[in-house]
C-alpha cells in the first residue's frame, strides 16, 4: 500500500539502534574468554528485556521490540564471528592480544607518563578500566614489541616515543 493512504498519526518514526563498537575492516573479531562470556551475558539480558516488554499492542511496544530485536541481531552477528584467543599460555614476552602492557612515554608531550593497558576485543574495551581494543592505534603500534623495545606513536599532531616496560599475561581467566 502506498504511504499516501496511511493516516499521518499511524506513521511511526524509524527506530534508532545504536551501533556496536566498530570493528575496522581487515580485523578479526578477536575476543578473550572473558569478552565472550560478557557478550553471552549481554544476550541473556536482552532476551529478558524483550520478555518484559508490555504485551499490549501499540506503537510503544512495537518500537521497544524493534529496538531490542535490532540490538539482538547486532549482538548475534558479533557472537557468531567471534574468534576466541586463549591468553593463558603465552609463548613469549611480546605484546599481543590479551596481554597487559606497561609502557613509559619517553619523548613527546606526555613525556614521563606511564600507562598500563590490557589489549582486548572491541566489545570488551573500557579505557577507564585499563582495557583498550587491540584495533586501537596505540595497541597496533605496540603489537609485537618486547620488553625494552621502543616505538614511535603519532598522537594527534605530535610524535611520542613509547618504551615497553612490562608484558604480562593473565593467570587463568581475567575477572
Amino acid at each position: 500500500m502506498s504511504r499516501g493512504f496511511v493516516k499521518e498519526e499511524d506513521q511511526e518514526e524509524p527506530v534508532f539502534i545504536p551501533p556496536r563498537a566498530p570493528l575496522p575492516p581487515g580485523f578479526d573479531n578477536l575476543v578473550t574468554s572473558r569478552g565472550l562470556r560478557l557478550l553471552h551475558e549481554e544476550r541473556v539480558q536482552l532476551e529478558k528485556d524483550r520478555k518484559q516488554v508490555d504485551h499490549t499492542e501499540g506503537p510503544a511496544r512495537r518500537r521497544a521490540l524493534a529496538e531490542l530485536n535490532g540490538r539482538l541481531a547486532q549482538l548475534d552477528e558479533r557472537i557468531s564471528n567471534a574468534r576466541i584467543v586463549e591468553t593463558n599460555d603465552a609463548p613469549d614476552a611480546r605484546v599481543r592480544f590479551g596481554c597487559t602492557v606497561r609502557f613509559l612515554i619517553i619523548a613527546g608531550p606526555q613525556h614521563g607518563t606511564r600507562r598500563t593497558f590490557t589489549l582486548v576485543g572491541v566489545d570488551e574495551a573500557r579505557v577507564a578500566e585499563g582495557r583498550i581494543a587491540y584495533t586501537s592505534p596505540i595497541a597496533q603500534a605496540l603489537m609485537g614489541k618486547a620488553l625494552g623495545e621502543r616505538v614511535e606513536f603519532k598522537h594527534g599532531n605530535s610524535l611520542q616515543v613509547l618504551a615497553v616496560e612490562e608484558v604480562s599475561w593473565p593467570s587463568g581467566e581475567p575477572g
